[in-house]
């Protein structure tokens, strides 16, 4: 049962309370996005709930994905404020930093994140000879003849399907099979488990997924940071078997939003986890069968010593009237 705070915090995000709904001129509407993964739905869910609550914004949720989000930033200037981009899979980033559109604030997984081609633990221990590339090219029906990529619209699945051509994975038995939603993607994992079969494909932490079920990553050789563009790009001539680096995942704002909404860039500056808290809050929210905005109102009742200190001293007053 959610107590008095923790429902407080709830209403809070489901709905604008007069307060903040009477405060919203202060700093009117702004846009956010609002990825479908567990780690970017609470970290959307508690700046809303910061932005609205603490500095009287009327904030308008986007749901998007990292290419299509970076997309309309470039056309249209919009969303305001993308709460997590994976850099290193994201083409579009560097032009668009070099141009001027959008200012990156801060790495909002400040311990970086891993992308890879994942096996579970019982494979690898089962057959060794699959924790490299070579092995599960060369023994395709020990990985169920499937390397399971990203839904369309997220950048991995661009980068994945890259891998598999450079790799020749359909030649050698491999389908590049992509998944219809964040969520099928992770229920295969978890059905692989139950039955202990076989499971090949791509995941990343921090994640309640790998968390939760003991994953190996496949060696897929040396990085090479001067190819990675074109395994980004969805018309690569030329990809490059390559493992993922390890991924600056950042929040950036346009620069428009920057320049007019200084304080409120602040927060987003400010807002940062670690992937051991991420973790336990992605544990938590499995643990309790909680919807990600019931994660972010868990974090909000239990660590407001956090979070209070990202905000200004005039949203912490506001905050403190809500809460008491």
């Amino acid at each position: 049962m959610l107590n008095i705070k923790k429902m407080v915090i709830s209403c809070a995000l489901a709905t604008s309370l007069v307060a903040g709904t009477a405060q919203a001129q202060d700093c009117g509407e702004v846009s956010i996005t609002e990825m479908d993964w567990g780690s970017a739905v609470i970290v959307t869910q508690v700046a809303k709930f910061l932005l609205e609550q603490g500095y009287g914004c009327s904030v308008t949720v986007v749901p998007s994905a990292s290419t299509p989000a970076l997309a309309s930033v470039s056309e249209t200037g919009e969303p305001d404020i993308i709460t997590e981009v994976w850099t290193n899979g994201a083409p579009a980033y560097v032009p668009l930093l070099e141009a001027g559109k959008i200012n990156e604030l801060t790495d909002v997984l400040s311990d970086g994140g891993i992308e890879g081609l994942f096996i579970p633990v019982y494979l690898a221990e089962a057959h060794p000879e699959l924790m490299t590339i070579e092995g599960v090219l060369a023994n395709p029906d020990l990985v169920g003849n499937r390397m399971h990529n990203c839904p369309v619209g997220w950048t991995c699945q661009v980068v994945a399907s890259n891998v598999a051509k450079a790799g020749g994975f359909e030649t050698s038995g491999v389908e590049d099979f992509v998944h219809g939603s964040g969520e099928t993607l992770a229920a295969s994992i978890g059905s692989a488990y139950t039955s202990k079969e076989p499971w090949f494909g791509y995941y990343w932490s921090p994640s309640l997924v790998l968390g939760k079920y003991p994953m190996v990553q496949v060696d897929l050789g040396p990085h090479d940071a001067s190819k990675q563009a074109c395994n980004s790009d969805t018309d690569c001539a030329t990809p490059t078997m390559q493992s993922w680096p390890s991924s600056v995942v950042t929040t950036v704002v346009t620069s428009e939003f920057e320049a007019s909404h200084p304080a409120e860039t602040d927060v987003m500056r400010n807002l940062s986890f670690t992937n051991n808290m991420m973790n336990s809050l992605l544990a938590w929210q499995d643990a309790e069968s909680a919807t990600g905005d019931e994660a972010a109102v868990y974090f909000l009742s239990t660590q407001q010593d956090i979070w209070s200190s990202w905000i200004n001293d005039s949203a912490r007053s506001k905050l403190a009237a809500l809460l008491q």
